[in-house]
């Protein structure tokens, strides 16, 4: 069984559709683009996915093992997030919060989980800088460090190289695919064509009403894709 099955979904807020019969799965090692045009419903799909808020109708299903907290996620950093006053070990050390139970405090178990992720992303060294003091692309290792924390199964990445420089961002993506890699499955929304194009295996093209999913070779040769890459990918949501 796959580890997310969404059979015909409708998204949207208070009763009003924003894209409907959408229809995909996510299987354990793939690496799923999510695209789509301004205010195609990416965010809304972000916050069905984190069980933030129901589908309007049609059916969401966790399988394989997959539990709905298990769910690693990175979020679109806004100005505020990137001023956050905290260290990176805190911040970092956050990420094991869904581990933890009834514990009022961080065990053993959740400081070497937290440990493990900082080096394995290059941060161990920064644990006790504060986060708002690092360069864009330290933060998103943080960030991401924090992710790894809640999951070592699935990633949902939203928009994750927003605002950072060329250099950065290839050096993350490739971060991205060294997980994908090692087993993690990834999900990511964005608007970066080339990268999709790049590094996806499955891809999810939202729209309205006339949704698409398939591989991105499927995608490729889709009048969707076709007129998507042609226009450059969409804009963010």
């Amino acid at each position: 069984m796959a580890y997310i099955n969404c059979e015909d979904l409708t998204l949207g807020y208070d009763g009003i559709p924003v894209a409907e019969h959408i229809h995909f799965e996510v299987n354990k090692g793939d690496y799923l683009c999510v695209v789509g045009e301004n205010g195609a419903g990416k965010s809304t799909m972000i916050k069905t996915l984190l069980h933030l808020m129901s589908p309007l109708s049609g059916e969401l299903v966790t399988g394989d093992g997959l539990m709905p907290y298990e769910i690693g996620y990175l979020p679109q950093q806004t100005v505020v997030q990137r001023d956050f006053p905290a260290s990176v070990g805190e911040i970092v050390l956050s990420g094991t919060l869904s581990k933890c139970g009834n514990k009022p405090f961080y065990g053993t178990e959740e400081k070497e989980i937290a440990k493990k992720n900082m080096k394995k992303m290059n941060v161990f060294d920064l644990r006790k800088k504060c986060y708002r003091n690092l360069s864009g692309g330290q933060q998103q290792r943080v960030l991401l460090a924090r992710a790894l924390c809640a999951t070592s199964k699935l990633l949902l990445l939203d928009e994750p190289v927003t605002g950072l420089d060329p250099k950065v961002t290839v050096e993350f993506y490739e971060m991205i695919k060294d997980l994908n890699k090692e087993g993690i499955t990834i999900i990511m929304v964005s608007h970066d064509i080339s990268a999709t194009v790049e590094y996806a295996s499955h891809i999810l093209h939202i729209d309205k009403g006339n949704s698409f999913f398939g591989t991105k070779e499927e995608y490729l040769q889709s009048d969707k894709g076709k007129i998507f890459c042609r226009m450059g990918g969409g804009t963010d949501e």
